[in-house]
């Protein structure tokens, strides 16, 4: 799983059926402070992100296959499987 931003919509005049009813979009990869990192890629939304919105993506082919239900043949590899809501870069002092 990769954490990343929502940078904009992708559209497609002709899709595959298995990516029917779900936007794409294009997701920058960030690290734990918010600076971009690596080159962005298109993720199948799955949990209604928006653009800006900071994401987890699941970079694996088996497991968007089980989160999509979608059988063992899916062109799909990229799913946006969360919405990250705050960021702790830093360790907690321990008392």
């Amino acid at each position: 799983m990769r954490c990343c931003r929502v940078v904009g919509p992708m559209w497609a005049s002709v899709k595959h059926p298995a990516y029917s009813g779900h936007p794409l979009f294009v997701v920058q990869p960030i690290d734990e402070k918010g600076a971009d990192v690596g080159t962005s890629f298109v993720a199948l939304d799955h949990v209604q992100a928006g653009v800006g919105d900071r994401v987890i993506v699941l970079t694996e082919g088996t497991g968007a296959r089980q989160i999509l239900k979608q059988g063992d043949i899916v062109p799909i590899r990229s799913v946006i499987v969360g919405i990250v809501d705050h960021v702790d870069a830093e360790p907690e002092a321990r008392s």
